[in-house]
């Protein structure tokens, strides 16, 4: 009987936990909210960044694309760009005004303001600087009644169990000050982390070259005799060493004197590697066991800006929260025509930010990430770039049904070219594919990345990527830069392209084949060894399968000519420390204007600039010095036939040499939920944050209609599991009634 009645039970069991779990959901309303319940109403922003947490987010150390929307949220550079105004324009951020340069000679004295650029030798920027702004909250300004700071001393051990800022008792902050830009510009000549833009302000910043070796030696003093592999290191303090190309003669007064005449200065001072560091962060972060905690400028840096990190949880979420010692910005009241009638005119004058806080999920792959914005989970689908939107206007080209659903839910996919490209390029450090001493191997290096230029049919990956489409490169400046001729016979690259009916066309694979041949591999084999020619391939992001369709279709542009690729992709970090080791050979990238001008892409080719050498960003480690000394003629001219002159000859040796594939400009279209306002993306527009304004009732009344339950599989579900258990009642009661009789009759038995 107790084998009989034991598996019954069981089912009754189970039949019972599956019906009661069926009808609690139906209750409690089960859905695929990713959120915590009440999330939609809360005045918070929700957005993803790709592939990993941010790598720097120290104001010296970062530069790439996907830090961004935290430093220019946290930090305030001296300048900014007019949100909405069309060409960009700098306006003051911590600066009380955008001012120009006053020019001298070589003794120092006064020059007109059309003075010839080889008359001058130095430009002189006096910058006021606002009163009043404050820091964030943060315990390295914390003092006592006595002026004392209480963290600048800590001992090894008294750090204890704090793994953020908030986790100390006391936070305080102080104004910011003339000095911090000054601290913040000596600091690039840092010896503690990588200084990405070193190289190219030690070029222009009076006396930073020399700084730079002067800190060196220094901080080999302090280093010496302590233990090299602890993360502990004794505080670097800039302070102390004075810097003739930055000084502060007043509070509120920074002065920086550039060598001879740089127009471009004024669009560095709109960058956060000129945003201001008090000299208490480096004091702070710099004392023992803060380190290995993971408390460092990188995870919790500190800012003026309107926002703050709240919390840092490494390759899951980050969120930043509303900075309170704010002063509150207003938003602007200008911009191009049509922008009244678009409502980004309708906050004028109101006190920024207007979201509270700004959640950012480390979202590796791309269907979940938009399927969640689909549902309208995601605000903004990756606040760090600019061509999410891209798939969902393919899909509505694709399908009616889809095209209607997107509209009726008012997704914001607005498309244009924007200052950014992507490309393939070489690293001509490479013995196999890059730059030669000897002048034949030199021309047999050329002539194979040239023919490899050929191959790669950048016309051909936007038909087969239409989610990623743009137009295809000619040379490294964008339409909308001056100087150049994209789009017209005069711009085209000869060494891939022909002028043939009013457009470009694409030379054949037959040129691209004999081109390699005359590199010394016909066939794609090694004319005196036989073996194929086999290239490396870096790729700075992992293998997914969205991304390992694109990383096929580059083997297959290399297959083409007979070559073959071996496939290294990496997470963005490893890509980092990879080409900053020279280890690679062909490689992808991408770039983003720093600012709207040429000398911002071709700079990027420049000798100085060299990724491995100078750790600039010339990933390419190109070096021509025909090249670099055109370079420096250019970049001191204004617009003009003069400077236009000079930017073709450039081009042409950079099409000549191919050190890049070029590739292609990227149409740019941000993925936008319809109850974000005032969006206005572009790449150089990286201080939206404070702009945004969300009206939390329409979502959460849109995630309620796009998100309705379907109930009947849970009800189905929930009357077969009532069903179940009837008629597991109904066998038992059966067996009972059955077992009792046989009792009975067993008894009469007995008895006889």
């Amino acid at each position: 009987m107790g084998g009989t009645l034991g598996p019954m039970t069981g089912a009754l069991r189970a039949g019972l936990r599956a019906a009661v779990a069926c009808i609690a959901c139906l209750l409690a309303g089960c859905n695929n909210n990713p959120w915590p319940h009440g999330a939609a109403a809360a005045n918070t922003l929700y957005t993803t960044t790709q592939e990993s947490s941010p790598r720097h987010l120290d104001s010296t150390a970062s530069y790439w694309s996907n830090e961004t929307p935290f430093t220019y949220s946290i930090y305030e550079p001296l300048y900014g760009y007019a949100y909405l105004k069309r060409p960009y324009e700098l306006v003051p951020k911590t600066a009380a005004a955008v001012v120009k340069p006053h020019y001298v000679d070589a003794a120092g004295r006064p020059l007109p303001d059309d003075a010839p650029p080889e008359a001058i030798a130095e430009s002189i920027y006096d910058i006021p600087i606002k009163h009043g702004i404050l820091y964030q909250p943060h315990p390295a300004f914390a003092k006592d009644a006595a002026g004392h700071y209480y963290y600048h001393h800590l001992k090894p051990g008294e750090l204890g169990n704090r793994r953020t800022p908030f986790d100390f008792e006391h936070q305080g902050t102080r104004e910011l000050v003339a000095e911090d830009f000054v601290y913040a510009l000596k600091r690039q000549a840092t010896t503690r982390i990588t200084t990405p833009i070193f190289s190219t302000f030690a070029q222009y910043v009076v006396g930073l070259a020399e700084y730079g070796k002067m800190v060196k030696q220094e901080d080999a003093k302090l280093l010496a005799g302590t233990d090299k592999s602890s993360l502990d290191k004794p505080f670097l303090d800039f302070r102390r060493w004075p810097l003739a190309g930055a000084t502060a003669p007043s509070k509120y007064l920074l002065r920086i004197r550039i060598k001879g005449k740089y127009p471009q200065w004024n669009y560095w001072m709109q960058m956060t590697f000129m945003a201001p560091v008090p000299w208490e962060e480096d004091a702070f972060y710099s004392q023992p066991g803060m380190a290995e905690r993971g408390l460092s400028a990188d995870t919790w840096p500190i800012g003026t800006g309107p926002y703050m990190m709240a919390e840092y949880v490494r390759d899951r979420y980050h969120r930043l929260t509303r900075n309170p010692n704010y002063r509150g910005e207003p938003y602007p009241c200008e911009g191009e025509p049509g922008d009244r009638a678009a409502g980004l005119l309708a906050d004028c004058g109101k006190r920024t930010p207007f979201i509270d806080n700004i959640v950012i999920v480390v979202e590796r792959e791309k269907v979940p990430r938009q399927a969640k914005f689909r549902q309208g989970y995601y605000d903004n689908e990756v606040l760090d770039r600019n061509d999410t939107g891209m798939p969902y206007r393919v899909e509505m080209q694709d399908s009616e049904a889809v095209r209607r659903s997107y509209l009726e839910k008012g997704f914001r996919l607005d498309r244009s070219v924007d200052v950014n490209s992507y490309f393939i390029a070489f690293n001509m450090l490479d013995p196999v594919i890059g730059d030669s001493d000897d002048p034949v191997t030199k021309e047999r290096h050329r002539k194979l990345r040239q023919a490899i230029s050929i191959a790669i049919d950048w016309e051909e990956y936007s038909k087969v990527f239409p989610q990623k489409a743009g137009v295809t490169a000619m040379s490294p400046l964008p339409p909308g830069i001056y100087g150049s001729r994209e789009g017209t016979p005069e711009g085209i690259d000869p060494i891939t392209h022909r002028w043939v009916d009013g457009h470009a066309v694409r030379r054949p694979i037959s040129e691209a084949k004999k081109l390699l041949a005359e590199a010394g591999y016909p066939d794609g084999r090694d004319a005196v060894t036989g073996k194929p020619l086999v290239l490396n391939y870096d790729f700075y992001a992992a293998p997914t399968p969205g991304i390992k369709s694109e990383i096929d279709w580059v083997v297959r542009q290399f297959a083409k000519i007979d070559i073959q690729l071996e496939v290294r992709a990496t997470d963005n970090n490893q890509f980092q420390d990879k080409v900053r080791k020279g280890k690679y050979q062909v490689f992808w990238l991408g770039w983003n204007a720093d600012y709207p001008d040429a000398e911002n892409f071709l700079y990027l080719l420049t000798t100085k600039a060299g990724k491995t050498k100078y750790d600039g960003e010339n990933t390419s480690n190109y070096s021509n010095p025909e090249y670099d000394r055109l370079f420096e003629r250019m970049k001191s001219l204004d617009n003009g036939p003069e400077k236009q002159h000079l930017i073709d000859e450039l081009v042409a040796i950079v099409q000549r040499d191919a050190p890049w594939t070029m590739g292609f400009f990227p149409y740019s279209s941000v993925a936008v939920q319809r109850w974000v306002h005032n969006t206005k993306s572009a790449i150089l527009i990286r201080d939206e944050t404070r702009y945004l304004r969300i009206d939390t009732a329409d979502r959460v009344a849109a995630q309620r209609a796009w998100n309705r339950p379907v109930w009947w599989p849970l009800t189905l579900i929930a009357a077969a599991a009532l069903a179940l258990l009837w008629t597991a009642r109904r066998t038992l009661q059966r067996r009972e009634r059955t077992n009792a009789r046989g009792e009975v009759l067993a008894g009469d038995g007995l008895a006889d």
